[in-house]
């Protein structure tokens, strides 16, 4: 992932909600210059400075006032030290420690930014979402990229083996890329003589390694191997630059390039698991999300029915956890994430369950009780759970390891089995974005300002306000049609880049509703309207585990 910045959703035609739309007043990017202070972390000061690259120009309209052409902050590290100063991309830079820099050059700025010691102080001018573009020209040329090159990562990559292939008539050799141990890709050498020479175009003010030479004839094995390790070499050192490791160049590079040499090639994936243990399975490394799952049930010893309650989730961050899609391809992960706060991978076993109620009847599966006890204590401690007044009763229940208690209690507790999404956009709000929130009682839109501050105004949909949904693949967005009382449907949409995810939580919602109707009522219930019969719905997992239960009690 880049700077962690959210994916910028794509243009729609914006719907009105009747009086349920929210007005509140979200705080604007645009007003009057301020001071940002930036104390320089081992980091660096984590952002990026883009602009013109000739001294003054024509004069432009910010804010209702007159500047000659200003650099501007282009990306700024999610958590790094610009980030908590309070430094935003798009900021137009007036000053760089009290020297005025309007209509300076690219060159000048950057110097004076580098000049610092330990402290930064940028005069900034943040300008309104809607100018951005129009003060941002697309064209590249007009401007030069300042990147920071001062952050480093240590990433476990390396070469350790290269093979021999015949592939339509031709003999080659490939040299396998490994992070962490696990095969990502295969490559040929001439494909890094082609990310050197795409990398020094894009990152033109860095000095990179020289890679091994190229040689006119065939190599000896004691040649081919001293190639491999100058190649492993040259590649710690271009990926251990952060801005460059993370850069699109890099990660396609070490994407898949031929699916007919790479997709067959047997990986090892390791999945974390809520009480931090991990595992390790073996895999075709174009294996599905369903194949991968199985395999992972089937090597922690887990029954099918148990399998029914959990998923496999990409770690987002520290608070947000995707569920993969049953048709993704989870080795590719590793390629996008090449950090991850789970012992050092993105992928993770999670439960996938919205009932609580449905939660008690598991109890008997150690394996269920184990995971759903530490998922709780993590949620609680990232507050994702809010135990209010609960908080000293469940700090003493873990420390006493009462697993069964402690879910009892905390399944009281405001947040447990909810699922909050990133802030986005959505057509509902005039300015500002939304947090969603999803449970089993209800789905929620908090109003929050376009940067995730929490603002008073809340919507409440129930489900059976719920007419259809579905997603805007183009668009990027969920969209949803409510109807209350007499009033007439309306549509919804949210721009996100988890449409996907939001989408199958919506149905997985639906289902549990039915299944439990259907328990209530032993009758099948047919009214909910996107819950065809080729989806899990058709196989009540409610059911099934209440007819085990019967069968072991008899």
């Amino acid at each position: 992932r880049k700077w962690g910045l959210p994916l910028r959703p794509g243009a729609a035609r914006p719907r009105k909600m009747a009086e349920e739309e929210v007005e509140g007043d979200a705080v604007t990017a645009a007003g009057g210059p301020r001071s940002v202070l930036i104390v320089k972390s081992d980091g660096g000061y984590g952002f990026n400075v883009r602009g013109q690259v000739s001294e003054g120009g024509q004069l432009r309209s910010i804010n209702g006032q007159l500047y000659p052409p200003l650099q501007h902050v282009s990306a700024v590290l999610a958590g790094g030290a610009a980030e908590r100063a309070g430094l935003r991309r798009a900021d137009r830079i007036l000053a760089v420690n009290a020297v005025n820099v309007e209509g300076a050059t690219h060159k000048q700025v950057v110097e004076l930014i580098r000049a610092g010691d330990r402290e930064l102080l940028l005069t900034v001018l943040s300008v309104a979402p809607h100018e951005v573009e129009s003060l941002d020209p697309s064209d590249d040329s007009s401007g030069q990229s300042f990147y920071d090159y001062s952050e480093k990562q240590a990433i476990p990559i390396s070469i350790p083996s290269y093979r021999h292939i015949e592939q339509n008539g031709e003999r080659f050799v490939v040299y396998n890329i490994c992070l962490a141990g696990r095969q990502l890709c295969c490559k040929r050498y001439r494909e890094f003589a082609i990310l050197q020479q795409n990398l020094k175009r894009e990152f033109s003010d860095f000095v990179f390694p020289r890679p091994p030479g190229k040689w006119p004839f065939s190599l000896s094995e004691q040649q081919l191997d001293a190639r491999r390790r100058g190649l492993e070499e040259y590649l710690e050192k271009v990926c251990s630059i952060r801005v460059i490791g993370e850069s699109d160049i890099v990660q396609e590079f070490l994407s898949d390039s031929d699916e007919n040499l790479n997709g067959v090639l047997e990986v090892e994936l390791r999945i974390a698991f809520p009480d931090n243990t991990v595992v390790t399975v073996r895999m075709k490394k174009n294996s599905a999300t369903d194949q991968v799952f199985q395999a992972v049930v089937s090597q922690i010893g887990m029954d099918s029915i148990t399998a029914n309650y959990f998923a496999l989730f990409e770690v987002v961050n520290h608070s947000f956890m995707r569920k993969l899609a049953p048709n993704e391809f989870p080795h590719k992960l590793y390629v996008q994430n090449y950090i991850s706060a789970v012992l050092g991978t993105c992928l993770t076993v999670r439960k996938w369950l919205f009932t609580t109620e449905e939660e008690s009847l598991l109890h008997d599966s150690a394996l269920a009780v184990i995971y759903f006890y530490h998922q709780a204590v993590e949620d609680v401690k990232e507050g994702l759970i809010k135990p209010g007044e609960k908080a000293y009763q469940l700090q003493k229940l873990a420390e006493q390891r009462k697993m069964v208690m402690y879910l009892n209690t905390v399944r009281t507790c405001k947040g447990y089995n909810e699922i909050a999404f990133p802030h986005c956009a959505c057509d509902s709000r005039r300015k500002g974005h939304v947090i969603t929130t999803l449970s089993i009682k209800h789905f929620k839109l908090h109003a929050c300002t376009e940067y995730g501050e929490l603002e008073n105004q809340v919507i409440a949909f129930e489900w059976d306000e719920m007419q259809r949904w579905d997603t805007d693949e183009e668009g990027m967005a969920f969209c949803f049609e409510y109807v209350r009382g007499e009033n007439k449907p309306r549509w919804v949409k949210i721009f996100t880049p988890y449409f996907n995810y939001m989408h199958e939580c919506f149905e997985r919602v639906f289902c549990e509703v039915k299944w439990h109707r259907e328990i209530e009522d032993e009758t099948s219930d047919k009214d909910n309207r996107n819950c065809s019969e080729d989806t899990l719905c058709s196989k009540n997992i409610f059911q099934i585990l209440r007819t085990q239960r019967r069968s072991a009690n008899s």
